[in-house]
């Protein structure tokens, strides 16, 4: 009998240890900002799962990411911190061209999306190119020379820009997401969500900067809009849980640290800079995405 009864303590023992030790865990990982929880995502029929825990897609390779904006030559009129977003069109060639002689190959965000959810497997050296803006040269000039190197991309595109010179037409969009590059959102008209809240009615914002484009995107591809990406990359901690409830599976920033508590929402990109050659880029890519 003592026997049993020694052998029942030791386990009961044992229990206490082994909870003591995961709640201890559990400190130490929110202490860092890490702690160990489930996240929902979206699936293809629109509905959620849980997927792996956040501490485990912070723990992934970060993929490297490209973001760029205009493509066209520097102007007198154009600044300095104007020029980093401005790359010119021989530049962004040599850019293309530098990323497939090294033997990168272009994914897509859904490729993306899995890989940091559940872990897909991605081809060797992968790289996702994004453009935010709109401007015209990125179907002009971009598309034609990503297709060269069977590149695809993904584009954030603007509504209010549709029937402006300079900027794609409806006609232009809709062509780059039939041949294969993914449509995202970049707002109306490239408010700050970082001003929503300000806002006396933040829902006003959310429908005219993010619901309505996203709709018009929509109906004008035919296909479901499911990434953003902020104007100016800039968030904030406190809006980010809205971007899962308005139906985006991940967002996009610059290149700020993630948000250790929602990583979807903060996938970090750099600028294609107009002042980096070929070599800087290749550079800024190992250094940045390590």
């Amino acid at each position: 009998m003592k026997k049993v009864q020694g052998h029942f303590l030791l386990s009961l023992l044992l229990i206490i240890s082994s909870i003591a030790c995961q709640q201890a865990t559990q400190n130490q990982q929110k202490a860092a900002g890490t702690e160990t929880s489930t996240v929902e995502t979206t699936t293809a029929n629109g509905g959620t799962k849980k997927t792996n825990d956040v501490a485990t897609m912070m723990a992934r390779k970060e993929i490297p990411i490209l973001c760029y904006h205009q493509i066209r030559e520097w102007t007198a009129r154009d600044s300095k911190r104007a020029k980093d977003n401005i790359c010119s069109v021989g530049r962004f060639k040599s850019h293309v061209k530098m990323l497939a002689d090294s033997g990168y190959h272009s994914i897509l965000p859904d490729q993306l999306y899995a890989y940091l959810t559940q872990g897909t497997a991605l081809p060797p050296k992968p790289i996702l190119i994004t453009f935010d803006d709109t401007d015209l040269h990125q179907y002009t000039v971009a598309y034609p020379e990503l297709k060269k190197y069977n590149f695809k991309a993904l584009y954030f595109i603007m509504t209010v820009s549709f029937g402006l010179r300079r900027y794609m037409s409806k006609r232009q969009v809709k062509t780059l997401a039939d041949e294969g590059n993914i449509i995202g959102s970049h707002t109306y008209d490239h408010k700050m969500v970082v001003k929503y809240q300000h806002n006396p009615d933040p829902k006003l914002d959310w429908t005219v900067q993010v619901d309505n484009p996203t709709k018009t995107l929509e109906n004008l591809t035919g296909k479901k809009v499911e990434y953003f990406a902020y104007p100016y990359g800039l968030w904030s901690t406190a809006i980010l849980p809205e971007f899962q409830k308005h139906h985006f599976k991940a967002a996009f920033q610059l290149a700020e640290k993630r948000d250790p508590q929602n990583p979807l929402y903060t996938i970090r990109r750099i600028i294609g800079s107009g002042y980096w050659s070929a070599g800087n880029l290749n550079h800024a890519i190992k250094k940045s995405f390590k």
